[in-house]
């Protein structure tokens, strides 16, 4: 399957069989190829805590879910009315039962230790849907209360929690904005002829 196709394919999911885990050997295929991501000075400042325990999962489920209900208290209408129209709520049991929570996480010395990080994120989330595994790059409130329970050290920040395991939904894509509309030549404003 061509990358392409691979990336047109993915969709984020918020509800996994907890049931059925992957097994681990696609996970660190998908951490391996998340390794080889490009960085800057090629400090690689990406580091990565796998978690299946069920304990720590609800953990974790509990510091973030205390810190999304202070936020979604807090948006404006047109956000809530955004996130209510696909059913995005402050809870997020997903960080429960999703087989494997990948923690990712950046090593803040680096020089664009965020960038680089994040690059390896989609390496992963590709990796992932080639496996046939569904994602949801997750963005916690709250990294140092998380960085506590999870023992990471100062001078790491936690980047994204990604929900790793089989989908127990069917979601349609978000629309993709029409590249025409996004590609510019020579300058701002100069959209190319993609139909030559």
């Amino acid at each position: 399957m061509k990358i392409l196709d691979i990336a047109r394919d993915r969709v984020s999911i918020r509800n996994y069989k907890s049931s059925i885990k992957p097994p681990l050997s696609d996970v660190l295929y998908c951490l391996e190829t998340a390794n080889e991501s490009p960085s800057g000075l090629n400090c690689q400042p990406w580091y990565f805590i796998i978690i299946s325990s069920k304990d720590v999962k609800v953990k974790i489920r509990r510091l973030c879910e205390s810190k999304e209900k202070e936020f979604h208290n807090k948006i404006s209408r047109y956000f809530k009315d955004w996130l209510d129209e696909r059913g995005i709520t402050w809870r997020k049991p997903f960080l429960e039962y999703a087989p494997y929570l990948i923690i990712v996480l950046g090593n803040i010395k680096c020089p664009y230790f965020v960038q680089s990080t994040w690059l390896s994120i989609g390496y992963l989330l590709l990796a992932c849907e080639e496996k046939g595994l569904s994602t949801l790059t997750y963005t916690p409130p709250n990294t140092y209360e998380l960085s506590e329970v999870l023992d990471v050290p100062k001078g790491f920040k936690i980047e994204a929690i990604i929900p790793v395991g089989f989908k127990s939904e069917d979601r349609n894509k978000e629309p993709r904005i029409p590249l025409r509309e996004k590609i510019f030549i020579d300058k701002w404003g100069m959209h190319m002829n993609l139909e030559k």
